[in-house]
């Protein structure tokens, strides 16, 4: 590199706005920030499930259908379990909405959808999956028929 005091380069490529723009509108951070606010949405409606429709049932069980003020003293330490309790059922009442709302209906329509237009056939020689257009298997080089 020539850097002698006479000659002038002019400015240096904004390459740093570039590589920005290019983070910003890059696939999985877009995907990532709609997660973000569906995840947010769907919290709040998960917590309405809970306060308003299932707390009122554990009420009835239980007689009391806020747990936040049990709690124990040994020693001298306070424990609040209720508090761990309502978060606890919280988290459990979350997780069963997310698998039976989300999860399990994915995995059904991606169960479904891999029947109907199958990207994967299965190797008659060692039973290893293999692309559907593959003429050779690559575990055992069985050659395929069409």
């Amino acid at each position: 590199m020539d850097r002698s005091p006479g000659k002038d380069r002019g400015p240096p490529p904004v390459t740093l706005l570039n590589d920005f723009k290019t983070f910003l509108f890059r696939g999985n951070v877009i995907d990532l920030a709609v997660a973000v606010v569906v995840g947010t949405a769907f919290t709040a409606v998960v917590k309405a499930l809970v306060t308003d429709l299932l707390t009122p049932i554990i009420a009835l069980v239980f007689g009391k259908h806020n747990f936040e003020n049990l709690s124990f003293t040994i020693n001298g330490s306070h424990f609040l379990y209720g508090d761990f309790i309502n978060t606890l059922f919280t988290f459990v009442t979350v997780g069963a909405a997310m698998f039976f709302l989300v999860v399990l209906p994915i995995n059904q329509l991606m169960a479904r959808r891999a029947r109907e237009n199958p990207e994967e056939k299965e190797c008659p020689e060692c039973t290893s999956a293999i692309p559907i257009n593959a003429r050779r298997c690559p575990q055992c080089t069985a050659v395929i028929a069409a």
